[in-house]
C-alpha cells in the first residue's frame, strides 16, 4: 500500500509539473492559437473545483480526472513545436511557482452543466410537454 501511495504522489507531483508548463506555453508568445486554446481549456479544467461529471456518480465521476485532464495535456503538448515544449517544459520543472487561481474556470464548468441541464429541460418539455 505504501508504493501506490508514493507513485500516486509522484504521479500528482509530475502533473502539477505539466500543468505548470501548460500555463507558461499558454503564456509564451510564440504559441500558436491551438495548443493555447487547449492549455487554457486544460488548465481550467484541472483547477475548478467544480468536475464536469460529479465525482460522487460511481467510476464516471473519477474517470473524467484520469482520463480528460491527460488527453488534453498530450493534445496540447502534440500540437505545439517540440523545442517550444521542452522549453516550458524545462522552466516549470526549474520553476517554485504555482497555478494561479482562476475561478472562471469554475464558472466554465458551472455554465457547461447549466446549458446542458437546460437543453435536456427543453428537449423534454418539446417531448412530453407541448403533447
Amino acid at each position: 500500500m505504501k508504493i501506490v501511495r508514493l507513485f500516486g504522489a509522484a504521479n500528482r507531483a509530475r502533473l502539477a509539473v505539466y500543468l505548470l508548463a501548460l500555463w507558461k506555453l499558454f503564456k509564451h508568445r510564440d504559441t500558436p492559437r491551438a495548443p493555447k486554446w487547449i492549455a487554457l481549456a486544460v488548465l481550467a479544467y484541472a483547477v475548478s473545483p467544480i468536475d464536469l461529471i460529479p465525482d460522487f456518480i460511481p467510476v464516471l465521476g473519477l474517470l473524467d480526472d484520469l482520463i480528460l485532464l491527460p488527453l488534453g495535456i498530450a493534445l496540447a503538448i502534440k500540437l505545439t513545436p517540440e523545442a517550444l515544449w521542452q522549453a516550458r517544459l524545462a522552466e516549470a520543472e526549474a520553476s517554485k511557482d504555482k497555478l494561479p487561481k482562476m475561478v472562471w474556470g469554475a464558472v466554465l464548468i458551472v455554465a457547461v452543466w447549466l446549458l446542458a441541464m437546460g437543453a435536456l429541460g427543453w428537449w423534454a418539455w418539446r417531448t412530453w410537454g407541448a403533447a
